[in-house]
């Protein structure tokens, strides 16, 4: 059917590499689901309407089948009635052969009826067996779409991977850690510069009392060297 050739590009994409050429793989191939579904349908609508025909077809034949059957009847009828004296020979001759006549037309529009009944029922059978295919066919479609939902998001997502560990290079990772060097090297030398500040920054007080301190303990040393010399002569003595 032609009506199959609509995902021809669609089902053919991978193979050949034309997936890449189209907008939104999915958004057409869900297009071509409802495309499909909509022939469905639109075969199933005919479908009930030749078998209607077919139906109809039928019992019009049988119709016209039991009228036949009928005026077969009133001409024996009438035959019988003609021996029994009941009506002239003549007459009933007369009216047994408009019986005929009417059962002859009625046999012949009952094997038409019935010549267009066995037409529309090959046609019902072709469009049952078209639709069951076209069911059969979008199944394995809807199956497939649900399959390549799941491939884009996994490729999708590992492009998003795959793209933030690029950025991430050997290039980027030596630049940051020279900038964290540069960085920790400027803390270090203003934290020499505080030091250094804090030294000069020491009151005149504190460099007296230092000088102060570090003499007396001069003198002190001093006396006691004085003090153990005079003992240790007088030891001598």
């Amino acid at each position: 059917m032609n009506i199959f050739k609509r995902l021809f590009k669609i089902g053919s994409a991978e193979a050949n590499s034309l997936v890449d050429k189209l907008e939104d793989p999915i958004k057409m191939t869900e297009q071509g689901i409802r495309d499909l579904k909509e022939d469905m349908s639109k075969a199933l609508q005919a479908m009930a309407e030749v078998k209607a025909l077919a139906i109809r077809a039928k019992n019009d034949a049988n119709t016209h089948q039991e009228r036949a059957n009928e005026y077969e009847r009133k001409a024996m009828l009438l035959l019988k009635k003609a021996e029994s004296g009941e009506i002239t020979p003549e007459e009933a001759d007369r009216l047994a052969s408009e019986c005929l006549v009417q059962k002859d037309q009625n046999m012949a529009s009952a094997e038409s009826c019935r010549a267009d009944q066995a037409k529309f029922e090959a046609s019902v059978s072709k469009l049952d067996g078209n639709i069951k295919h076209l069911k059969s066919n979008i199944q394995k479609f809807e199956v497939e779409l649900k399959t390549l939902r799941a491939r884009s998001k996994v490729s999708e997502a590992t492009s998003n991977i795959n793209k933030q560990l690029a950025d991430i290079d050997s290039s980027s990772t030596v630049s940051m850690l020279e900038r964290m060097k540069e960085k920790v090297a400027q803390q270090e030398a203003l934290a020499e510069s505080y030091g250094e500040i804090a030294a000069e920054n020491k009151s005149v007080d504190d460099e007296i009392d230092k000088a102060i301190g570090s003499g007396s303990a001069q003198v002190k040393a001093s006396d006691s060297l004085a003090a153990l010399k005079a003992k240790m002569a007088g030891t001598a003595k």
